[in-house]
């Protein structure tokens, strides 16, 4: 089975002899060319006997193989290989030795045909649902990913994937230096273990939020219930007049019951640990063994919060809408909502495939 749709679509084209089918499956997407190692040309060149000639191997985003410490790829698309393409003998081999494989001439006229295709079919689009069928479908891995998934859906990469990049190397490590303030294994755990005990959620709205939902302890994220339990309620804060105005929309738009109300945004964080996890991997910062144990950790804190899918998915949502919309109703408030239908509604989301506990 091709591990994503690119593959399929590229495996389909491929064996109905269809060299346009071929290029249209690759050409809005980010292909991958290993970097080299010290020592090793710039380039990757060899001779591919499958071709009858040398060739320059990339790879699609669903053949990239297992994790290793030192072997990294650059993202790399049809437009920027036809732009810079070396050799007008030389052949583009993607996904070589594989059922997926394909191999495409790349003389003047054939990278004029590469750029139209491209053209016609634009950049890939955030905003996707995109499931690895060879990555965790099953079982608390599975889970814990699902936590993260409306990252993943907004980058448009594979939900369920611990592998050797969430983007590539270079950008991974990037979004954790600009965005986190990580640089070193040291500082990813730090930042980990704060966003696994809620602690970028706004304190003061999570501690509302939980004195008002009845089922819940009236307590800020990681709280213990029995100290929650011992505080007078008659003390927490009032519910923001903005996030009853942002239910009042959810409710309006359906994405909360016509009675519901979001108990935490703690969900926010679990969905950036999940986040925090993949870039790690990508940028090296830590391994697979603890990347897994990481995205466990995040499964079982998120049954602590909430009771189910729908729970969480109405958490994450109001959390980005305070956080990035700030009472717009703007562009973010938007996209919210579009992670949100698509993550709820799409037959093939773990949200609706995979249990919550």
């Amino acid at each position: 089975m091709p591990p994503t749709d690119t593959e399929r679509r590229l495996c389909d084209a491929t064996a109905r002899g269809d060299w346009d089918g071929q290029v249209a499956a690759i050409a809005g997407e980010d292909l991958y060319l290993a970097v080299p190692q010290q020592g090793q040309d710039p380039l990757p060149v060899y001779d591919d006997p499958a071709a009858g000639a040398k060739c320059i191997p990339v790879l699609t985003r669903g053949m990239l193989p297992p994790w290793q410490p030192q072997q990294f790829f650059d993202r790399v698309s049809v437009e920027e290989l036809a732009q810079d393409w070396p050799n007008d003998k030389w052949r583009l081999a993607v996904n070589p030795g594989t059922p997926c494989a394909a191999y495409l001439a790349a003389s003047p006229g054939h990278r004029a045909g590469w750029l139209r295709v491209r053209a016609q079919v634009g950049v890939r689009p955030g905003g996707l649902l995109v499931t690895h069928y060879g990555g965790p479908l099953h079982g608390p891995v599975a889970q814990g990913l699902a936590c993260g998934a409306p990252i993943a859906v907004h980058h448009s990469v594979p939900w369920n994937e611990l592998g050797t990049a969430f983007l590539d190397h270079a950008a991974d490590a990037e979004t954790l230096r600009d965005q986190w303030s990580v640089t070193d294994p040291a500082t990813w755990q730090q930042r980990l273990d704060q966003l696994l005990g809620g602690q970028f959620v706004p304190a003061e709205t999570e501690t509302a939020l939980r004195a008002r939902d009845a089922g819940a302890p009236e307590g800020a994220a990681g709280e213990k219930p029995e100290t929650v339990g011992a505080r007078d309620a008659a003390q927490a804060p009032a519910v923001p007049e903005l996030v009853t105005r942002y239910e009042e929309r959810l409710r309006a738009e359906g994405l909360l019951p016509a009675d519901g109300r979001v108990v935490s945004l703690v969900a926010l964080d679990l969905a950036h640990a999940v986040g925090l996890v993949r870039w790690g991997l990508g940028a090296r910062l830590c391994a697979p063994h603890q990347a897994e144990q990481a995205v466990q950790q995040v499964a079982a804190r998120a049954r602590e919060v909430y009771g189910s899918w729908e729970e969480f998915a109405a958490g994450y949502a109001l959390g980005r809408m305070l956080a990035f919309d700030n009472g717009w109703f703007g562009p973010q408030y938007a996209e919210a909502v579009h992670l949100h239908r698509v993550l709820t509604q799409d037959p093939s989301s773990p949200w609706r495939g995979l249990p919550f506990a």
